[in-house]
Order: structure tokens, then sequence, then C-alpha cells
């Protein structure tokens, strides 16, 4: 009998982690492909974590009542969820134009350091000004969509179904804007800009638009995560979990390839939200280490796939139309194998000079 309560306990457990995880893992999945969309057009958006984090505290600050005590936020008119998700997507969409406005025209490298920067000003604001989003003390008692209508423990199902479905439509999303005629003129800039300059592209107007389109959808994870988790702080959104946590899902699943996106945040997700739960079975003197291991262990595993595997696990098709592409998973099929014939043909056709 007791053994057998230990399974059930075993069991239930699992199925909460399980359930936690996949939750949690779709919100980063959500923000791993709202990246790729802006490394579709080449922007190495290294503040991914400023974009969280405003759409998170637009979110909680507008739902929450007004605040009592010793709280101190600006806001506080208790709208309805959906209402706070949208307007932190239009958060995270002017947060993208006042950033994006100086620094697209600029080199790739320029923005990188403008996003870091901004993540760290924004962090640095959150923390030290009093009335704006309760300082280092974080926001607390942030409502969950429908958690009130669900009673018991039956919400953690509401939450990962939230979180799915919202993924589904996100993913759906990306994949038409980038088959579409705007996201092959997304890759032919990200290839080469002078020769989309010259083919008649405004690069910086298409820059811009993945920009915003990625920003508004970091946003909306943002707000996910704050009614997910109920409590947010300045501290919550670090440049590790916020930003390199997020790169590190593209690499591994292979950017540009959305389906690789996902697969990537399930691989990295498993190994930075698993690793905890070995910490028992390991030595002590490795075990009170756990987390600066992991940490260690999704540095080598960045390392391991820009060496041996760049193109990461589902690498990206050479997409011709949404009806044609051609990658290396299918190069020796006979699709392939006619295209590259069709290619070569033409290639001796072209006149000589």
């Amino acid at each position: 009998m007791e053994q057998l309560i230990v399974t059930l306990v075993t069991f239930d457990g699992a199925v909460n982690w399980t359930v936690g995880f996949l939750t949690t893992v779709s919100i980063f999945a959500i923000l791993a492909l709202a990246l790729n969309i802006q490394w579709s057009v080449g922007i190495l958006n290294f503040g991914v974590a400023a974009f969280f984090m405003v759409g998170a505290y637009v979110s909680a600050v507008l739902t929450l009542p007004a605040p009592e005590g010793l709280e101190s936020y600006v806001a506080g008119w208790g709208i309805p969820i959906p209402v706070g998700w949208l307007f932190a997507m239009v958060a995270g969409a002017v947060l993208a134009v006042l950033l994006g406005i100086p620094t697209l025209r600029l080199r790739d490298d320029f923005l990188a350091i403008a996003t870091i920067g901004v993540a760290a000003i924004l962090r640095s604001i959150a923390n030290s000004v009093e009335g704006l989003v309760n300082r280092s003390r974080g926001l607390n008692g942030i409502d969950g969509f429908l958690e009130q209508e669900v009673s018991g423990g039956g919400y953690r199902w509401v939450e990962l179904a939230i979180a799915l479905v919202i993924l589904c439509a996100v993913y759906w999303l990306v994949t038409q804007a980038t088959a579409s005629p705007w996201g092959r003129a997304l890759r032919a800039i990200r290839d080469n800009e002078d020769t989309a300059k010259a083919s008649g592209k405004n690069t910086v107007r298409f820059r811009m638009g993945a920009f915003i389109l990625g920003s508004m959808l970091m946003g909306l994870a943002g707000a996910i995560y704050a009614h997910r988790s109920g409590t947010i702080s300045p501290l919550t959104f670090s440049d590790l979990l916020g930003t390199f946590f997020v790169w590190t899902m593209l690499i591994v699943g292979g950017s540009g390839n959305h389906r690789g996106v996902v697969v990537g945040a399930l691989v990295v997700g498993f190994f930075w939200f698993g690793t905890p739960l070995i910490q028992e079975s390991l030595p002590d003197w490795l075990g009170s280490r756990v987390f600066q291991v992991r940490q260690l262990l999704i540095g080598l595993l960045i390392v391991a796939f820009l060496l041996w595997r760049p193109q990461g696990l589902l690498a990206e098709r050479d997409r011709v139309s949404r009806f044609v592409t051609v990658g290396p998973e299918n190069r020796s099929t006979e699709r392939g194998s006619l295209w590259r014939r069709l290619r070569e043909r033409a290639a001796t056709q072209l006149p000589r000079s």
C-alpha cells in the first residue's frame, strides 16, 4: 500500500512538472519564433529581455487593481486580461519603433549593442523609479486568464491549453508571413542587402516591419508569462534567461526554420528546467552547484552546435517560393536533382562576355 502511494505521488508529480514545463516552454517558443522573424531579415536583437519585460509589465499594471499599502505602481485599472495582452503587443511595437528609427539604418552590430543597452536601462528604471512598477519589490498577485472560472488544481491544464493555442496561432502567423513575398524579401535582404536595394526594395522599411512584428510577439509572450507566473520583478528579465536563453533555442533548433525553433525550445528547455531534477542524484559537491552546472551545459550546447552543426537540428530550406523548396534534407531526392539540373542548364545558356 505504501509503495502504491509513493508511485501515485511520483506519477502526479511527474504530470504536474510536465504540464508546467510544456507551458513555460510554449511561452519561450513564442519568444524564439518572434526572434526568428527578426533574424529572417538579419536583425541581431540582443535585447529580447527588454521587449519581454515591457510586455509583462504593461499587461500586469493595466490588469491589476489599484495599489494598496506599500505597493506603488502606475495604472491599476483592473481591465480584462486579453485587453492587457493587446496593450502589451502595442507597447512592444512602440519600443521597436523608438529603437529602430535611429538604429536600423546602421550596421547590425550597432543594433545589437543598442538593444543590450535598452534592456539594461529598462531594468534600471524599473528598479529605481518610485511609483512606476513597485521597484525591486515587483508586482504580485497577477491573475491568470480564466483563473476565476476554474476551481481546484485544474487551472494548470487551462494554462497549458492557452499557451499551446497562442503558440499555434503565432506559428501559423510567422509561417504564412515568411512564405509570402514579404518573407522572401526579408531573406533576400538578409543574404545580400545591396542586391535587394538594387532590385528596388526599401530595405529599411522591410527591416522595420520585421522588427515591429517580432517585438509585438515578444511583448505578447511577456504578458502571458506575467499572468502565468503571478509575480514579476526586474530580476525576472535577466539577459541570461530573457535573451541568450532564447538565442540558444534559435541556434540549436535551426535559425530560419520555424519548426526547428519550436524543437530547439523543447530541447534547450529540457536542459534548463530538467537539470535540477537530478540534483538529489548528484554528489554533494556537484548537487549544490546544479544551477551553475546547467548554465555550463547551455554554454557547451551552444559551442557544440556552432562547431559541428551550425545549421541546427532542422536546417533552413532554400525557398524559391511557397511551392518550391530545396534544402539539405531533400537535395538527394528526385525533386532536388531536377532542380539542380534546371539550374545547371540555365547557367550553361547564359551569354558569355
